[in-house]
């Protein structure tokens, strides 16, 4: 079994997972499924920007150079990642906060389409 094959496939295992969650019913699943497809997409970048061994990461006179590009978009979309992360994450609590339930469209499986609970239980 060769190292891409490998690779490609813990790439298509973490987007599987990804999707799965992304489809689940409550918003945590949610965040980790976006979450986990971000670094999904963030290997799969990185592993199509290849692995030079012995080469200079900057221009010289002598040998291969490697290609910055790929790691420097990797570390950017981490970065973007933890803060849409941290967002989605403040949206999901004011969701929760708002409307009493923990479901993405607001309304728990068991009850109504227009009932909402509040706190003082009416």
């Amino acid at each position: 079994m060769s190292l891409e094959f490998l690779l490609a496939s813990g790439i298509g295992a973490v987007t599987a997972t990804g999707i799965y969650l992304i489809l689940r019913g409550r918003t945590w699943p949610v965040v980790l499924g976006l979450s986990l497809l971000g670094y999904a997409v963030n290997l799969f970048i990185f592993a199509m920007g290849r692995l030079w061994l012995n080469a200079a990461p900057i221009l010289s006179s002598t040998g291969l150079v490697a290609d910055p590009v790929p790691p420097a978009l990797v570390l950017t979309a981490i970065v973007i990642g933890f803060a849409t992360t941290g967002f989605v994450i403040a949206l999901a609590l004011r969701n929760r906060h708002e409307t009493g339930s923990d479901h993405v469209d607001g309304h728990e499986p068991g009850h109504g389409a227009g009932h909402v609970e509040t706190r003082d239980g009416a």
